[in-house]
């Protein structure tokens, strides 16, 4: 088969993270397109592209563009990714999926009823000690569930001079922490346990309630003095889950806890067992057994679940982390094309799952009142 030829829409970070895997996943980057045409070109050039399409409407006249990455601010999530499928195009969307649960929704039906690959990058699946937790919770071996329990921890807007298009409610959504990095812990603990959220009771606070008004790149360097701009977006978020078979999760999300640069961690308590993942020490599985005994598993293509061994790219001691994740991630939504299936692949019907219990968190942080997370 002849390589994917794809665009990247966006040119930040993530953006650059996208081109990376899709190249190793032998895909054809035709170009990208930027939020200005200049910006477009700057792009191309530091990223090594053939062209910077002058908008997207550009990108989806040329015929040979067959996969749209978008990683543009959320807000531009829904026009530009419904563009793209209108025009027959698989799609990978940046998360959150659209910053209105009516948005999401509208983007799942339509993959749907257009039948072509549209998936979301919850990367934190593809770490293979994340395959072999799921392994062993669906084999039984932690019994049922008992407890749930984690946070995800940033601190790159400790910095009251930080500021980023992320804080912007107009940008970013209602939500700023709780979108952005609280719904890769929820999807990842429900797909992983096995048991869906049913209510929430939550609450957010803006502990910082002026930032710096120039923004940059996320997780970039502040520049020191000039003007203020009033904040309206929560930096920290607590939330109490019940799942639909009635077991208990709790989670503390933060962007402003100093040291901790992108620390998810969750723990799964079972009858039986227990296991617990860090995102920031990701090549081991901790397992706690009865009789105060302990065990780790560590990453590797020699043990272990067949997912785990699959996503086990490199041996042991050789770390893999976030941009192998990413890699994964990417290769698996190629092969979906292709016609494959692979296991655990997050499409739009996961993107709408998130935006629910997205918004169940806000309404239940507004009314501090249990609120119900649609199914």
């Amino acid at each position: 088969m002849s390589p994917l030829g794809i665009v990247i829409v966006g040119t930040g970070m993530i953006g650059a993270v996208h081109r990376r895997a899709a190249l190793l996943a032998g895909a054809q980057v035709r170009g990208v397109v930027g939020s200005s045409p200049a910006r477009g070109e700057e792009a191309a050039r530091a990223w090594n592209l053939p062209r910077a399409y002058r908008d997207l409407d550009e990108a989806l006249a040329d015929p040979q563009v067959q996969v749209v990455h978008v990683c543009t601010p959320n807000h531009l999530h829904r026009p530009m990714a419904q563009a793209a499928l209108e025009s027959g195009r698989h799609v990978i969307c940046e998360k959150p999926l659209a910053t209105t649960l009516g948005d999401a929704q509208a983007l799942a039906d339509l993959a749907t009823a257009t039948g072509l690959v549209a998936t979301v990058p919850f990367v934190y699946r593809y770490h293979p000690v994340v395959r072999e937790a799921r392994a062993r919770i669906a084999g039984g071996e932690l019994g049922p569930l008992r407890l749930i329990h984690g946070s995800y921890l940033q601190d790159w807007l400790l910095d009251p001079a930080s500021n980023n298009w992320r804080v912007d409610p107009r940008l970013g959504g209602t939500s700023r922490a709780f979108a952005d990095i609280g719904s890769h812990w929820c999807d990842l603990v429900e797909w992983v346990g096995g048991e869906r959220f049913a209510e929430v009771s939550a609450a957010f606070e803006t502990v910082i309630t002026e930032r710096g008004a120039s923004t940059g790149e996320s997780f970039a360097t502040p520049a020191a003095g000039g003007a203020l701009q009033t904040v309206s977006s929560e930096d920290v978020a607590a939330a109490l889950f019940k799942t639909t078979r009635g077991t208990l999760a709790t989670l503390t999300v933060s962007q402003v806890s100093a040291g901790r640069h992108n620390r998810l961690w969750f723990e799964i308590d079972g009858a039986k067992a227990a296991v617990a993942f860090d995102q920031e020490d990701c090549e081991r599985l901790w397992i706690g057994r009865p009789d105060q005994r302990e065990e780790i598993f560590v990453r590797g293509p020699g043990a272990g679940s067949a997912e785990q061994r699959r996503l086990s790219s490199l041996p042991p001691g050789h770390a893999q982390g976030y941009a192998q994740c990413f890699e994964a991630f990417v290769a698996d939504t190629y092969r979906a094309i292709a016609g494959q299936t692979p296991e655990g692949l997050p499409t739009f019907a996961d993107g709408l799952r998130s935006a629910r219990i997205v918004e169940g968190v806000i309404a239940s942080a507004r009314t501090r009142a249990w609120t119900p997370i649609d199914a």
